[in-house]
């Protein structure tokens, strides 16, 4: 039986990725965490590292620029950057800022998620195997 070698020429829907979608509420966070810093030009990098209670974590932060393959998410007037590897987990991802009376933050609402982690900040895609129960993110 031959193996088949798949590739964007031969499976292109199983490449097709959604795009991130940048909410006005965190558009507005990262515009004003920008200018508190002075730096104009830079945007957000948005990436996902293995970790946290469920299995796979979100992380954050400031870059002057994208990398050669990034994904670059233009929204309300900010940057968003996204490497090919986490875009993979990504793809279709809401990011919103909310701020309550318990805290605020950056919330990702990710539909390749099949399960979350209570803080919200880690997650479970349907290709891992559960963390181990019993263990407590510690993200209060």
């Amino acid at each position: 039986m031959a193996v088949e070698e798949i590739t964007l020429d031969t499976a292109p829907e199983l490449f097709a990725q959604d795009d991130i979608t940048l909410l006005p509420g965190a558009a507005d966070k990262i515009r004003s965490l920008l200018s508190e810093r002075n730096l104009t030009g830079h945007g957000l990098r948005v990436f996902v590292a293995g970790g946290g209670c469920s299995g796979m974590q979100y992380g954050m932060a400031i870059e002057k620029e994208a990398g050669e393959f990034d994904t670059i998410v233009e929204s309300n007037g900010v940057q968003v950057f996204v490497d090919p590897t986490s875009m993979m987990y990504l793809g279709g991802a809401t990011i919103d800022y909310v701020d309550s009376l318990m805290g605020g933050g950056f919330r990702i609402e990710n539909p390749n998620a099949v399960s979350t982690c209570g803080c919200g900040h880690s997650f479970r895609t349907s290709g891992q195997a559960a963390a181990s129960s019993g263990d407590d993110c510690g993200h209060h």
